[in-house]
């Protein structure tokens, strides 16, 4: 419809703003009703549909009113609609149950118009379902309550699923964190990016990097990061692992020195997975002798569990060994 014409039928669910040049005020007019503008007023907005959200949606408004305790548009001493300029205001259509942490005042059940000023960010968008074993990381753009806890401006959690994501002026959402799943014989290898407490309550420094053993479903926290599935080496009665520790360390009444050597055989476990502190040199075969077979072996390591370095060992048939780090047959 031409804005010079006069006449205006607005239909049901529509509005327009009309503006007073007399007194420069903005006002809104709603259907359905017949409206004759007048010489000193002019058209500056519609008429357009109003706004309408349906369940389980919701819209972002920018520049949103000001509204009282009873949910009244509050208007300045020059009587214009007072506006909350460069902020933002989500508003959600009204659900059988109340969803938490969203006022009242931001719950429409009927369309509304757009007020002089405000302005729709993007489109009517649906909530975001969140699937098990999936969680969403946010981050915190400026301070901002967030359930019971207060969070400053950068920092950033993760809502777990499943669940109905419900958005939040100051939030914003960074990504999809699926879940990784570990079965028998493997591990998930984690690194604190900042000092947290893990999953299973003990303290880790950034940097730090653990295994995760328990099998099932993990989802990082907002702390970790996922390194790679580190899967379990089988042993048999024929092949062993060489290992070297990366660092110092101590496993029950072992110690194990950084740079020290071993061998992990099926005397040991059937299958083995290597931790942070540790690495897998390469896999050694068993040395067979038959009864008319010897061999000699340098640098034997000796009761002390240390290579015995310059001296040789002769070993006669029928026997089957590995050799010990530092061993090697003449």
């Amino acid at each position: 419809m031409s804005r010079d014409n006069h006449v205006f039928r607005l239909k049901p669910l529509h509005y327009l703003h009309v503006l007073d040049n007399n007194t420069n005020i903005t006002r809104v007019l709603t259907g359905p009703r017949t409206y004759t503008r007048q010489e000193h007023e002019e058209i500056v907005c519609g008429p357009v549909q109003m706004i309408m959200i349906r369940p389980r949606h919701y819209c972002v408004i920018e520049n949103p009113v000001v509204r009282d305790e009873n949910g009244e548009v509050m208007l300045d001493e020059a009587g214009n609609y007072r506006l909350k300029h460069s902020d933002l205001e989500i508003r959600f259509a009204k659900e059988k149950e109340p969803i938490p942490g969203v006022p009242t005042s931001q719950i429409y059940e009927e369309p509304f118009p757009l007020y002089p000023g405000e302005k729709l960010s993007g489109a009517v968008t649906a909530l975001q379902v969140v699937a098990p074993n999936t969680a969403i990381r946010l981050r915190a753009v400026r301070d901002v309550q967030v359930g019971d806890k207060q969070l400053s401006a950068g920092e950033e959690y993760l809502f777990h699923g499943p669940g109905t994501l419900v958005p939040q002026v100051g939030v914003t959402i960074l990504k999809a964190v699926p879940a990784t799943i570990i079965q028998e014989n493997q591990a998930l290898k984690l690194r604190a990016m900042r000092q947290c407490i893990d999953h299973t309550g003990q303290e880790r420094q950034s940097g730090d990097e653990w295994l995760g053993r328990t099998p099932g479903a993990y989802l990082p926290n907002v702390d970790e990061t996922v390194v790679e599935l580190v899967a379990a080496r089988v042993l048999t009665e024929k092949v062993a692992l060489h290992m070297q520790a990366l660092v110092t360390f101590t496993v029950g009444d072992v110690t194990r020195s950084a740079g020290e050597e071993w061998l992990v055989t099926l005397h040991d476990a059937d299958s083995y997975i290597p931790d942070v502190y540790e690495r897998v040199v390469g896999e050694v075969h068993i040395t067979t002798l038959n009864s008319r077979q010897y061999c000699y072996v340098l640098n034997p390591v000796g009761e002390d569990g240390l290579p015995q370095l310059g001296k040789k060992e002769l070993r006669r048939g029928e026997i089957s060994f590995f050799l010990q780090p530092g061993e090697k047959l003449e």
